[in-house]
């Protein structure tokens, strides 16, 4: 039974309070499930089930699928989709709220999502910095955020070194609006994240480079040596040393800084605590 069936037997209409889109063009969903390059021994991690369209196609390629979602409404047609399959486990929550840890130990997966935009960041920071990180994100967001996400070369954010401190993201391809009900106003894309199995980082050196990388983008348009010294509490002069120790220039601006640049910079800061300490 297609979506659009599914909602008009059961009377579900897309509720805007929870950001609701469902993406209901085949070839959308088909494009997504590539994107995963799923094997039949894995298990994914589905966040935003809605209607299950997506998590049929999931069941069809994976060992085990665990789907979270948060409407109460969808989870009847949700479980008649999803009825044939033993490989399923259907969760009901909010997924920024339950403990992954509880239900993935310490598994392998792949997390795929057609998320909320309003809760996207959220979402990819409790994801990459879960204690037991997929091995692969595969969301459905809006385009625009996923541009900011791979940015580079003088386009740097916040969320983008948020992001590539973690993993390698990429564009797996474009969902135009009309391929959801309802079409949302803003194209989206399907953005691609594939987790380092390790960072080279402790907590509390990424602490550091988080401090220093806030700091910085405290203030973007100012150069530097002004954002950090303001951000960290600093001299200018202390600023400018610290700066100039990490082998960047004193008048850059941050959305020039690349993240082993900001990983040299967070450890260097990092030194300069200890030693005040």
């Amino acid at each position: 039974m297609s979506q659009r069936d599914l909602m008009k037997r059961y009377d579900i209409k897309p509720d805007r309070r929870l950001g609701q889109n469902f993406l209901v063009n085949p070839d959308s969903l088909r494009k997504i499930v590539a994107a995963a390059e799923l094997s039949p021994g894995q298990t994914v991690l589905e966040i935003g089930a809605g209607l299950g369209a997506l998590t049929v196609l999931l069941a069809e390629q994976a060992r085990r699928v665990i789907t979270i979602e948060v409407d109460e409404r969808v989870i009847q047609p949700l479980m008649e989709q999803i009825e044939p399959f033993s490989n399923v486990e259907l969760v009901q929550g909010d997924a920024l709220a339950i403990d992954l840890a509880a239900l993935l130990g310490e598994e392998p997966y792949t997390v795929v999502a057609n998320i909320p935009y309003y809760i996207t960041s959220a979402l990819i920071r409790k994801l990459l910095e879960h204690s037991n990180p997929a091995m692969r994100l595969i969301l459905t967001i809006q385009k625009e955020v996923a541009d900011r996400i791979i940015a580079r070369d003088g386009k740097m954010s916040l969320l983008s070194l948020g992001v590539q401190l973690y993993g390698a993201p990429s564009l797996a391809g474009r969902i135009p609006a009309a391929h959801f009900y309802p079409a949302p106003k803003v194209e989206s894309a399907i953005l691609r994240i594939d987790v380092h199995s390790d960072t080279g980082l402790s907590p509390e050196e990424t602490l550091a480079v988080f401090d220093t990388a806030r700091a910085g983008f405290s203030q973007k348009r100012k150069q530097l040596k002004n954002s950090i010294a303001a951000g960290l509490g600093l001299s200018s002069d202390q600023a400018v040393s610290l700066l100039k120790e990490a082998h960047i220039s004193p008048d850059r601006r941050p959305e020039t800084v690349q993240v082993e640049e900001w990983k040299k910079l967070g450890l260097i800061w990092k030194q300069y605590q200890r030693a005040a300490a």
